[in-house]
């Protein structure tokens, strides 16, 4: 019956409703490596198929994002620049400000997960300016424009579309609705979709890991990254040093590997002045900085090391310490 209706019709009608069709489905859901994906998750985690056509069908190619990922970076800048976008009197208020806020809840984390209140400010604070900055890319957009569309890091990025997929399912989000940055960062604390799934927690109990709109959940959540990343909450981070302390090997004990590679004994024993109290079993790093007076010279130990595996650059570390000790931090 249905083909006799079919063939009883015009050929410009037939053309239109062919059209119409094809119009409600998007680019990616007939994209070969969405196909692909979908199987997988199809396959492999139980999901629906005609679900997830849908929802690629409503995913966007966004240039805008292929723009950003691929724009070569501005030059690097040096500590005295980088220090004056992170360390302003407003973003230094405001911190201080959430943290008054959501004292409770900073002070239920750092005594459970041993990480100080103002280092989990400050990275919020850095991240999204206390969450007044999460981003306004559609996170399905963004994971399906660079999981399918961008060569250089696809695999990367189809991993986390697949992590997405599965959060979303865990928590009962609408991946349609979830924004954040234009690489897929989200919340508060700008956890990707696999870091999410690994390090955020409920952390006030409601059933829902949810960073996206909730402030507490966050708090928990950047604790617990830094604590699953070996935080030592009894040691320090951080310590300047005077160049008459460093002794004259300084060249050879300059790395820019982040991670520490030194025994603190060892540097000692090449001269550099190690302050009262630290373990010289423990292990350090020489850190130079370009500040506005000229070099700078720190110590940093492991706890430093641990804030660059939340974004792997010593600038970003030294901010989000500075700003701490700012927020009202004492280390051990």
């Amino acid at each position: 019956m249905i083909l006799k209706s079919l063939f009883g019709m015009s050929f410009s009608l037939l053309m239109l409703l062919s059209s119409s069709l094809n119009a409600s489905v998007g680019p990616y859901a007939n994209h070969e490596k969405a196909l692909s994906l979908m199987d997988e998750m199809v396959r492999e985690h139980g999901f629906q198929r005609d679900e997830l056509v849908k929802l690629f069908g409503e995913a966007e190619r966004k240039e805008k994002i292929l723009e950003a990922i691929a724009r070569p970076a501005e030059k690097t800048l040096e500590w005295s620049e980088y220090r004056k976008i992170f360390l302003t009197t407003n973003r230094i208020e405001q911190g201080r400000a959430f943290i008054k806020k959501y004292s409770e809840h900073l002070q239920r984390a750092e005594k459970q997960l041993g990480v100080p209140k103002e280092i989990i400010t400050a990275i919020i604070g850095v991240e999204t300016f206390y969450g007044k900055h999460k981003g306004t890319h559609r996170v399905l957009d963004a994971l399906t424009t660079l999981g399918f569309d961008y060569p250089p890091r696809a695999k990367f990025f189809s991993s986390e579309l697949k992590h997405a997929l599965l959060l979303a399912r865990e928590q009962g989000f609408d991946l349609r609705e979830m924004m954040g940055s234009y690489a897929g960062a989200m919340g508060y604390g700008q956890f990707i979709p696999s870091s999410y799934r690994h390090y955020a927690i409920d952390f006030d109990d409601d059933k829902v890991v949810d960073i996206l709109n909730n402030p507490i959940d966050a708090i928990g959540s950047v604790a617990n990254y830094f604590a699953k990343h070996h935080w030592k909450s009894t040691q320090p981070i951080a310590f300047p040093l005077i160049k008459e302390n460093i002794g004259d090997r300084i060249d050879q004990l300059v790395h820019d590997n982040l991670k520490p590679a030194h025994q603190l004994r060892e540097l000692q024993d090449a001269g550099v002045r190690i302050p009262e109290g630290l373990d010289l079993e423990a292990s350090g790093k020489i850190q130079t900085l370009q500040g506005e007076q000229g070099t700078e010279y720190w110590l940093t130990l492991d706890n430093f090391y641990v804030i660059t595996r939340y974004n792997h650059s010593h600038l970003y570390a030294m901010a989000v310490y500075q700003l701490a000790r700012e927020l009202g931090l004492s280390e051990p």
